[in-house]
């Protein structure tokens, strides 16, 4: 694609970014098959290729409108577009640039405003979703505007206490993970106590800068980062082996600290560290033998969801799946496996009208094969499906970790 980039964006850190990403988009649309707001719109505005168009014009000089912003705002960030492109065009990163130039020059309406600024102020920060979320949970459907719409808190399964085990590897506890399902890194780290390996909470670190980053606030993101940076800092230097990420969307968004903190010159190269030292949960376990959970499962069957930020935005694709199966669980098939269940972070409340159908198309897709219970890799995908399933949804490593499920 040839780009023309204006001023002010030519010759800037951002703008050189996406320049050189648009350059690699030739135009072919094989993203529009894989696009789950396409395939709901059929508008090409409301795909990757309309959508890059739109960035295109914006950052060559054209005044971006309330319509630009809109078909940016409907785009889920899901990143399957990036998975179907034979170009190898970063459209994920590209549409958080397009976004963040966009909400510099176009004023949202007050309420969406407040919307966001709420959202921010809130989410990342445990004690004040806690409050909102048993708010939500206790509230009728009319009052909450569908935020009550929540599963029932799973109780947290007692955390091992350390035996010495040799090996330690770093757990975040994260924000909504923490209030919504506490389980789930209890269930990891139990699990991974089984296998030789200690995981140790950090003390100070929290919300992975997720929620600010896509809502365009990047410097309250970065602020995010760090915090997080310097809560693992004193545990890498004293020799942890990885940092471990239950919540696959903290896990695409921490890989990206590396990149996103580059030019900080204070912490540029420990969050190049970090990035190269994240993992998710499944790709520790694929590495170990899995001997103490075979036939665990006996039989089950069980409905796999892949989250979005795992397969398309981590590129881990098939490796819950082996070790699923390797615990004797029998995975049923879903179709249109690569499609997004329409959490994406704040989108299912930001944009219900999306969100609601493909909530339904990935829960009639997920419950096709009758499973007796839905897995996922990610609390917001978890607390979404959760919200309207006919079948229990835990997170995976539950699976796994017998007393979590049945405390839960």
């Amino acid at each position: 694609m040839q780009t023309n980039i204006a001023a002010p964006f030519s010759s800037t850190v951002e703008g050189d970014e996406a320049e050189a990403i648009l350059r690699a988009c030739v135009h072919c649309g094989f993203c529009t098959a894989t696009c789950p707001t396409y395939q709901l719109v059929g508008d090409e505005l409301d795909g990757p290729r309309g959508r890059i168009y739109l960035m295109k014009m914006v950052l060559e000089g054209e005044t971006p409108g309330r319509s630009t912003q809109l078909h940016l705002d409907r785009c889920l960030t899901c990143r399957a577009c990036e998975t179907t492109c034979p170009s190898g065009v970063r459209y994920g990163r590209l549409v958080d640039i397009g976004r963040g130039v966009v909400d510099t020059r176009v004023r949202r309406p007050l309420g969406e405003r407040i919307m966001r600024r709420v959202l921010r102020a809130i989410v990342p920060y445990p004690k004040r979703f806690g409050l909102l979320y048993r708010l939500g949970r206790i509230a009728p459907q009319r009052w909450s505007g569908g935020m009550c719409r929540t599963p029932r808190r799973l109780q947290a399964a007692s955390w091992p206490a350390s035996r010495g085990l040799e090996r330690k590897m770093l757990a975040l506890d994260g924000c909504v993970q923490s209030v919504a399902a506490p389980a789930t890194n209890a269930a990891a780290a139990r699990v991974l106590a089984k296998l030789g390996i200690e995981l140790a909470r950090t003390e100070g670190a929290g919300c992975c800068g997720a929620i600010s980053h896509h809502l365009t606030a990047p410097e309250e993101a970065k602020t995010f980062m760090r915090r997080n940076i310097d809560a693992w800092w004193p545990h890498i230097e004293a020799g942890a082996e990885a940092l471990v990420m239950t919540a696959s969307g903290c896990g695409a968004m921490v890989r990206e600290y590396g990149h996103l903190l580059r030019d900080d010159p204070g912490y540029a190269a420990k969050a190049a560290k970090v990035s190269e030292l994240t993992r998710d949960l499944s790709e520790v376990l694929a590495g170990e033998n899995l001997q103490p959970f075979a036939g665990i499962g006996r039989g089950r069957r069980s409905a796999w969801h892949s989250p979005c930020t795992l397969q398309h935005g981590q590129k881990v694709v098939g490796v819950v799946e082996q070790i699923l199966r390797t615990a004797g669980f029998e995975l049923a098939p879903v179709r249109d496996s690569h499609l997004c269940c329409g959490s994406a972070g704040t989108y299912s409340l930001l944009q219900k009208k999306l969100s609601e159908p493909l909530l339904r198309n990935k829960l009639d897709a997920l419950q096709e094969g009758r499973p007796a219970i839905i897995a996922t890799a990610n609390i917001g995908c978890q607390l979404h499906l959760g919200s309207a399933s006919a079948v229990p949804v835990h997170h995976w490593i539950e699976l796994l970790d017998e007393p979590s499920l049945a405390d839960s």
